[in-house]
């Protein structure tokens, strides 16, 4: 979700084809969910980002947009989140505040002041949801580590287990991002055309299945794609992030995603990954999510996989 000033992309995988196959759920015990059946959010798994931003430390500087140029205010209004039937609702509304033309919500399982609502590493993250359409919106479901063990973004990791650009509704995306701070940093990206013409404003389910070593993504319980090449490093000058130069200059691996990761939920408007949108999109734009459901693994997991024949970044994945 964060694509936050730029990028070294290490992969880039298009899949418009059959899944690879089925995974099986006996695999997985449920640990944690939601499935919105109350008459409100429950606000003991879930908090709000607020805002059109974030003040950046290490440079010293508030950044608008979330580092994107995304045009919506968060907030934690009924308006714009709220448990109605059985799902929770996620709406973007085009109107004014606080110099912003737009107002959403961003949901997380880790409260505003860093403390811990629900967050855990490997396992099986599960969301059913119905995606906005329209050009300019961004609906994603996300994860982020609960803290910056080996540094800030993207050193010490993001899962995007669904992002879709609201232009393209045929399409999905699953990425990695990892590497040094900025502008040392990297993702993997995954992409999938949804078979039979399907769409995101139809309700699908979207999952990871994070292991040592390993993170799938599964669409409608179909493994789709994978990775088990990234790595990360700590090492900065000047507050950048630098790439690294030796085995020395990487933390151990599998860092980042050897760590507790908690959820995130929103719907994002314009900014540089998508567009802004344009008197075709319609507004209100809202995400409906069934249920999302944490597993862990039956039995544990296996030893830490090798990461491949290159250790270094620059290496053979």
């Amino acid at each position: 979700m964060r694509k936050i000033l730029g990028s070294i992309i290490l992969s880039f995988v298009v899949f418009g084809f059959a899944y690879a196959f089925d995974s099986n759920p006996s695999d997985w015990k449920l640990v944690w969910s939601d499935e919105f059946e109350g008459k409100e959010i429950d606000r003991s798994k879930w908090d709000f980002d607020l805002g059109n931003g974030f003040y950046d430390y290490n440079a010293k500087q508030w950044i608008n947009g979330w580092g994107n140029e995304e045009l919506q205010y968060y907030t934690r209004e009924p308006e714009n989140a709220f448990v109605k039937e059985g799902l929770l609702h996620i709406k973007a509304i085009k109107e004014s505040i606080h110099n912003c033309g737009y107002t959403s919500a961003r949901m997380k399982t880790r409260k505003r002041d860093g403390s811990a609502l629900f967050n855990q590493c490997y396992g099986k993250f599960e969301f059913r949801a119905k995606l906005p359409t329209g050009k300019g919106v961004w609906p994603a479901l996300w994860m982020l580590p609960q803290s910056d063990k080996y540094g800030t973004w993207p050193s010490s990791g993001e899962i995007d287990i669904l992002e879709a650009r609201g232009q393209e509704p045929n399409k999905i995306l699953g990425t990695l991002h990892f590497g040094s701070r900025w502008p040392a940093n990297a993702l993997k990206e995954n992409n999938i055309l949804l078979p039979n013409n399907g769409t995101i404003a139809d309700f699908h389910t979207y999952a990871i299945e994070w292991e040592p070593g390993e993170i799938r993504w599964l669409l409608d319980g179909k493994q789709f794609a994978a990775q088990s090449f990234w790595w990360s490093s700590s090492k900065v000058a000047a507050n950048k992030g630098l790439q690294p130069s030796k085995e020395e200059d990487l933390n151990a691996w599998p860092a980042p995603f050897d760590q507790p990761f908690y959820l995130v939920m929103n719907v994002a408007v314009g900014g540089k990954f998508l567009g802004n949108p344009d008197n075709t999109t319609l507004f209100p734009a809202e995400m409906l999510v069934d249920y999302v459901r944490v597993y862990d693994k039956v039995g544990g997991y296996a030893k830490i996989k090798p990461r491949g024949e290159g250790k270094l970044p620059f290496g053979k994945p």
